[in-house]
């Protein structure tokens, strides 16, 4: 019998520790090779960790929402056959690539091997639920469980938790919920730029109802089968054309540096909300991208970010954001900047509206942008005459086509 020490390996991103986001296993288990044993949370996303030996789980490093230093033990093993006393004699495994989804992105897919395979939000949603992943069949590879499995084993009405009958029973319960993981990060994160940002907000009505014409007449064109065009497309693609004249609004502020760069390319940030919480993919190089090849990129990163299949490269890198919730958008918000970004689009509801054009009264459909600014960086007048420019593109919205 050996001892052999995993330590945590290398995530990639620069990291120097990781937060411990689940563990899928127990002291006294035992594993066999490449089993999953548990999923580390980076600062973008889980990143899902397979056993590098078969054996028994002698120790763990530390409870749920812990920190852990890469390169420090993060799990010893007892084994039967006679392996190295640590992984890094034998090298430490290669970093996290960022051209693989982050659910699989320390190995490849595991073989089933009576663990149940599947990713750190998925068995979350299943606790929750009250849901035996035991009992759903996973689809995937090596009968990986996907979200379809789980979607579908839901509808089925197949959840295990108990059902109560009859006359409504008052409850003094309280759940307490330990606050690790992304929704961790989502906290730190928007604590800080709260802190460190003065935010200048600025909201602006947008009569978008000839953007709403044309919208509908480009869908009409298109066959049964292709995706629609929404309004978020226009607006991204409006934007890209608008920071041309102020790109002091697409810029990182460097804070160790005290330096603040400012971008000709436009990597926009699509606010996404996930099962996970908020994420934010990236579409890169907005600015060489038709209207078409822009909302299909939309669809394909916040898609990815919601599956949690997205690459870390999809994570990272955002000069501006928008935000939208859509119908339920609202009239007014004040979104908060994706430090280190020094503005963000908030695009709310569209509603028909009359308002009152050369005298007389007409119906039309109004959306609000309501846009935060790094006041530190942006001047009042330049936030205001940027959305002012992004509102007649908007509003004549063949000029989105025009470029220069």
């Amino acid at each position: 019998m050996s001892e052999y020490i995993f330590n945590l390996p290398d995530l990639g991103e620069g990291l120097v520790e990781a937060e411990i986001a689940e563990w899928m296993v127990k002291v006294g288990d035992e594993v066999k090779e490449e089993d999953p044993i548990g999923a580390m949370l980076t600062d973008k996303a889980a990143v899902e960790l397979s056993a590098p030996v078969s054996g028994r789980v002698v120790s763990l490093a530390g409870e749920v929402g812990d920190t852990i230093a890469v390169g420090a033990p993060m799990i010893v093993f007892e084994t039967l056959d006679d392996q190295q006393l640590t992984d890094q004699e034998t090298g430490t495994p290669a970093p996290v690539s960022a051209d693989k989804p982050v659910t699989n992105a320390a190995s490849k897919t595991q073989p089933q091997t009576g663990k149940i395979l599947t990713s750190p939000s998925l068995r979350r949603q299943a606790r929750e639920s009250g849901i035996d992943l035991g009992q759903v069949s996973g689809s995937g590879a090596r009968g990986r469980i996907l979200r379809s499995d789980l979607e579908k084993h839901m509808a089925d009405g197949q959840s295990d938790a108990p059902r109560t009958e009859g006359a409504k029973v008052l409850s003094n319960e309280i759940t307490e919920t330990k606050v690790i993981g992304l929704r961790r990060k989502i906290a730190e994160r928007m604590s800080e730029a709260n802190r460190e940002i003065p935010h200048f907000a600025y909201v602006e009505e947008i009569d978008i109802t000839a953007l709403e014409s044309l919208r509908q007449h480009l869908n009409n064109q298109k066959a049964p089968a292709e995706d629609k065009l929404t309004l978020l497309p226009f607006i991204g693609l409006a934007l890209t054309r608008v920071l041309k004249q102020f790109p002091q609004c697409n810029a990182l502020y460097d804070k160790e540096r005290n330096v603040i760069a400012q971008y000709r390319a436009v990597h926009l940030g699509i606010a996404t909300q996930t099962p996970d919480g908020l994420k934010v993919p990236v579409v890169k190089h907005c600015e060489s991208r038709s209207l078409d090849d822009l909302a299909s990129e939309i669809r394909r990163v916040s898609g990815a970010a919601r599956e949690n299949t997205a690459k870390r490269g999809e994570l990272m890198g955002s000069t501006i954001t928008i935000t939208s919730l859509g119908k339920h958008g609202g009239i007014a918000s004040t979104p908060v900047i994706n430090l280190p970004e020094v503005a963000i689009i908030g695009v709310n509801k569209a509603v028909e509206r009359p308002v009152v054009i050369n005298g007389q009264i007409v119906i039309r459909t109004i959306m609000n942008l309501s846009s935060s600014f790094d006041h530190r960086f942006v001047d009042g007048y330049d936030a205001a005459m940027m959305i002012q420019a992004l509102k007649a593109m908007l509003e004549q919205p063949a000029c989105i086509f025009i470029t220069d």
